[in-house]
């Protein structure tokens, strides 16, 4: 007696919808990134182009390439003064609102402080651009328009909130059953937190410090209204490749290359802490 084998009805319609699928999802994927990446693309080879061959369309990719916007922005001096500007206050900034933000994000998370925690979100949303003129007043009086100063503590105050905003939900999400085995131990609580749930919260906190670096490195408005020639941050610089007569399309391409880089080699090398931080705070328990 033989026995035949046959297969489930639904077995290959289901496996080709599948393939499909997975082929549509790859497609889609591919038409995103193209989209995103297109004007990256075209930056950077209209970095080492000049500025007949950027603003003439059949140049397209195919073209000599030339070093002279690197060398001209380079020798120029400004490019790489600001950048040593922006480097410096973000990195300040970062570092001092990630002080002062963590600890308060793990009390506001631990402690269960809800009106706090409105606070901070009202602080988030409250336009920056409204608080302006009455910043450079009151700096202007302390005689702090145009210093490193300024624009370490108008940045800070973006970069606080945040970085707290971020790392509530991180903190909210660890078991505190590990505080409470530490205090038991004889901790106190801020031993605790220094011990136990910030040693677990490197990733989120490397999360919230590369996004608040990332808004100091890009912010325009602060650097506009409060820096002066000797500490214009890059923003400010870029802008001034744009003249009302002309634009150096090759030195502004070439430039936004040059401070394109840091960033992504940040995002690059710090893509571990980068996922598990965005991850890692969205379930609790």
């Amino acid at each position: 007696m033989s026995a035949t084998v046959s297969r489930a009805p639904h077995t290959v319609p289901r496996a080709r919808r599948r393939r499909t699928g997975s082929w549509l999802r790859g497609i889609a994927i591919t038409v995103v990134t193209l989209v995103f990446a297109l004007p990256l693309v075209w930056m950077f080879a209209a970095a080492f182009k000049t500025n007949v061959q950027v603003t003439d369309p059949s140049a397209g990719l195919w073209f000599r390439p030339t070093l002279d916007n690197f060398r001209s922005i380079v020798e120029a001096g400004q490019i790489v003064r600001s950048m040593g500007n922006s480097l410096l206050v973000g990195v300040v900034s970062t570092v001092l609102s990630a002080v002062i933000a963590v600890p308060a994000a793990w009390a506001v998370g631990r402690f269960n402080m809800h009106r706090t925690g409105s606070l901070i979100l009202v602080a988030r949303i409250v336009p920056a651009i409204s608080l302006l003129v009455p910043w450079y007043y009151l700096f202007a009086r302390m005689g702090l328009v145009g210093s490193y100063t300024v624009l370490v503590l108008s940045h800070m105050f973006v970069s606080v909130p945040l970085i707290m905003w971020i790392m509530i939900s991180f903190f909210a999400g660890l078991p505190v059953e590990l505080e409470e085995a530490a205090r038991t131990d004889g901790l106190s609580a801020f031993g605790a937190f220094w011990r136990i749930s910030l040693p677990l919260a490197a990733p989120g906190t490397a999360t919230a410090s590369l996004l608040a670096f990332v808004f100091s490195w890009n912010n325009f408005m602060f650097a506009l209204v409060f820096a002066d020639d000797r500490t214009q941050t890059v923003p400010v610089t870029l802008f001034n490749f744009i003249s009302y007569a002309s634009t150096d399309w090759g030195g502004l391409m070439a430039a936004a290359t040059l401070i394109t880089v840091p960033v992504v080699l940040a995002a690059v090398l710090g893509q571990k802490y980068l996922v598990a931080g965005l991850t890692s705070g969205a379930t609790k328990g």
